[in-house]
């Protein structure tokens, strides 16, 4: 037997019992890669014995996998032979299972049709079990991941969809940014929705993952990203409570946008659903969601002076005031009577007050020295220069427009000296 030889049945070998654990332990939600010298400090933690080895020496059992309290280690050793064993293997499968689903399709004859049929669900199982072992081994192998797409459409069995759901976050315990396992949880969510029962306990499940794995991958876009479609599947009491439990995470993670991108996202479908209800119900939605705002914005302005000089703070301010502004403008439109215009025109100026004094608070470089400063003098002065684009009757108190531009040029200039020329600053005709 030549070496090649030697080696490939050596890979096969550790592929079959890679595939072994995996069945052996479907409870597993956590997979790592080990260097070969960690499996002895492993099994001493965990109070395991060694046995002798081959060449005498004293050492645990398994050098290659290391599988306890449903958490599975794998040997940096093996990875690359393990790799090509399951990555040929599961081709084999893909291959023949392609084959005999065609020849099956096309016979006509009741004895072949039963016997294709035989082997396409052998040859079905085969790439499962070898496209799992290859996904965890390289979480962006698309054909893996097409192949089980393509299989479990076929059955459309919730069982089969919610191991795709276990399979996908196994792969994200590893590499928590990976776009191939996001879409395929979208995908499977696609399938679920509309068809179970159960979508919602799943909503559920899915924005706790993604905030466990933010956790532990910090400025993760994808994960994030997957959060905010799942809004478009919760129902307003889920978006109101995902907006309440995110409210401590987002007070810790200040300068993940990502954070506060999804409490955007949550905003804005409380407020789409609010008018999808009946008219009877629009008035107490309406004023729930401008609590709901106004609450954001209060806690935006804590922590704009908590942390200072942080960017997403103030993006996510653009956003507030917007809908505030929007509000704020359409009930002043849509009142009949004198008072309640009166008392939108009070609303409106205190809004705009508020944010003048956030202004004069933050635009006070304490200390020169530290950038932070600077950068929030920065930050909120041309936050006020685009609040001031987007209200008409702020323009209309003509000598306070005309003093607070002359502050936003002074704040800018001493801030930013080098970026002077590209600030343009409204007159008193609301033109630049």
């Amino acid at each position: 037997m030549n070496e090649n030889s030697w080696d490939e049945n050596r890979a096969m070998d550790l592929l079959n019992q890679f595939e072994a654990i995996l069945e052996s332990d479907p409870l597993i939600d956590e997979v790592g890669f080990i260097h070969p010298s960690q499996f002895v400090t492993l099994s001493n933690e965990c109070g395991e014995s060694g046995d002798s080895s081959e060449d005498g020496a004293f050492g645990p059992k398994n050098t290659k996998f290391w599988n306890r309290d449903h958490k599975l280690g794998i040997s940096t050793e093996v990875l690359l032979p393990l790799c090509k064993a399951a990555k040929s293997a599961f081709m084999d499968a893909l291959k023949q299972y392609k084959n005999l689903c065609s020849f099956s399709d096309n016979n006509h004859e009741d004895e072949n049709i039963m016997f294709g049929s035989l082997s396409c669900l052998s040859f079905e199982s085969e790439v499962m079990k070898h496209g799992r072992a290859v996904l965890l081994l390289s979480c962006d192998f698309g054909t893996a991941w097409n192949s089980r797409k393509l299989v479990v459409s076929k059955k459309q069995q919730l069982s089969m969809l919610m191991d795709e759901l276990l399979l996908s976050a196994l792969v994200l315990s590893y590499s928590p940014k990976s776009e191939q396992a996001w879409s395929h949880r979208r995908w499977v969510i696609k399938m679920i929705a509309g068809k179970h029962s159960n979508l919602q306990d799943i909503m559920a499940k899915e924005s706790e993952l993604v905030e466990k794995i933010a956790e532990r991958s910090k400025m993760n876009y994808r994960a994030w990203n997957h959060r905010c479609w799942l809004v478009s599947y919760m129902t307003r009491e889920q978006m109101l409570h995902e907006l309440k439990k995110s409210r401590d995470w987002a007070g810790l993670h200040v300068a993940d946008n990502s954070c506060f991108h999804y409490r955007r996202r949550l905003i804005l479908g409380i407020s789409e659903n609010s008018c999808c209800k009946q008219e009877g119900e629009n008035s107490s939605y309406d004023v729930e969601n401008y609590q709901i705002v106004k609450e954001e914005l209060d806690l935006n302005e804590v922590l704009i002076k908590r942390y200072i000089g942080r960017e997403a703070l103030w993006l996510h301010r653009r956003f507030l005031s917007l809908c505030m502004i929007r509000h704020l403008t359409t009930m002043h439109d849509i009142s009949c009577h004198p008072e309640q215009k009166t008392s939108m025109d009070n609303e409106i100026n205190i809004f705009l007050d508020n944010e003048s004094c956030l202004l004069n608070y933050c635009s006070t470089i304490q200390d020169t020295e530290f950038e932070d400063f600077k950068a929030q003098a920065m930050y909120s002065a041309v936050y006020f220069l685009w609040l001031i684009t987007q209200i008409p009757q702020f323009r209309e108190i003509d000598l306070q427009v005309k003093l607070r531009t002359e502050n936003l040029k002074t704040i800018l200039h001493e801030a930013c000296p080098e970026r002077s020329f590209l600030w343009g600053f409204p007159d008193l005709n609301g033109s630049f």
